[in-house]
């Protein structure tokens, strides 16, 4: 209702603009003045009604959906209330990273232990939450922005955070698929500056490939995850040794 109520508020702002009045629009459609009325009133339009109007308009949907756009930006951040809502939900949360991964009901379903009745029940509070849009048949639109991430050091990266202590790290990253890089020295702060710089150079890279490959097939497609990390540091066990005063 909310998309449909923009579209509408969108529609009058155009006719407002280009001096269009209830009148005006009647005569085009062929129908009476109280007809329109009512239709914008209780937003009762048909596809083939909007496209009539943005016909007389020398406009299209697409025009309209791209004002909407525009008007509403879709979020590159959930807020630290939303994360906190899916943390406290292990089932929740899953469904949330793979629906924002596009995965569909049918293939979520297929992947899990996870009842098709508790899974609506899952993707109707993330509708509430305002993360998705769910649709007739169970259709799932996104309202997020393409380029969506976490919150920095928010609910969501804490949990993996934790994750990865116990989980991540538990191997020898000898298999396919799988890299480990790890070297140490001593640095100046601008060449560590520099790196950091790289790192997010990368991060953006991995992000991009992850937008490309959503168009792929979901069996072509596998949960990768990249850490790269550096900063100023010593061995605990070397920091107990180590002169107050070096």
């Amino acid at each position: 209702m909310a998309q449909a109520e923009s579209l509408v508020n969108a529609l009058k702002n155009v006719l407002k603009a280009r001096s269009v009045t209830y009148a005006q629009l009647a005569k085009g459609l062929e129908l009476s003045e109280a007809s329109v009325k009512r239709i914008f009133a209780e937003r009762s339009f048909t596809l083939e009604r909007l496209d009539q109007i943005c016909g007389l308009l020398e406009m299209q949907i697409s025009d309209l959906a791209r004002m909407v756009a525009e008007d509403n930006p879709a979020p590159v951040h959930l807020t630290r209330e939303q994360e906190k809502k899916l943390v406290s939900d292990s089932r929740l949360l899953l469904v949330a990273v793979h629906v924002l991964n596009r995965w569909t009901p049918e293939q979520i379903v297929d992947a899990y232990l996870l009842p098709r009745t508790e899974l609506i029940r899952l993707l109707a509070q993330l509708d509430k939450l305002g993360i998705i849009d769910l649709l007739p048949n169970d259709r799932i639109r996104l309202r997020v922005a393409p380029d969506f991430s976490w919150l920095p050091a928010g609910p969501i990266q804490q949990y993996f955070r934790d994750q990865l202590r116990n989980d991540f790290f538990n191997s020898h990253f000898d298999q396919a698929g799988e890299k480990m890089i790890m070297v140490s020295g001593m640095l100046s702060e601008e060449s560590n500056a520099e790196l950091q710089r790289r790192m997010a150079r990368l991060a953006a890279e991995f992000l991009k490939a992850h937008r490309q490959d959503l168009t792929l097939p979901l069996e072509r497609r596998h949960g990768n995850a990249l850490i790269v990390a550096m900063r100023p540091w010593i061995p605990d066990s070397f920091k107990r040794i180590k002169r107050r005063d070096a």
